[in-house]
């Protein structure tokens, strides 16, 4: 998850067509490859943003993302809020 996965690359790996590959993934679990990788690499974020120590920026490339507004679109997108306010929402949570 936190290394490039190119979609072409997956699919030679089980000996099928890149097309192929996406129509049983999405079959298989509901989510294009793309959005399945990505939710796999939030949710590791979101872990990593639990340690109030490690900076945002950092924890976005550990993950796989290749720039940090890509990382804060995906996360907002998914999570609805961004990793800042994930992490103080959570930091208020276990403090309260």
């Amino acid at each position: 998850y936190n290394e490039p996965l190119p979609l072409a690359h997956v699919a030679n790996i089980v000996n099928t067509s890149s097309s192929h590959f996406c129509r049983l993934f999405k079959q298989s679990t509901g989510l294009t490859f793309t959005d399945y990788v990505t939710r796999v690499r939030i949710e590791k974020a979101k872990n990593l943003l639990l340690n109030p120590k490690r900076r945002v920026s950092e924890i976005a490339y550990s993950v796989g993302f290749e720039s940090l507004s890509q990382f804060n679109r995906a996360f907002k997108k998914i999570t609805e809020k961004s990793p800042s306010e994930f992490r103080k929402d959570t930091q208020a949570h276990e403090n309260g």
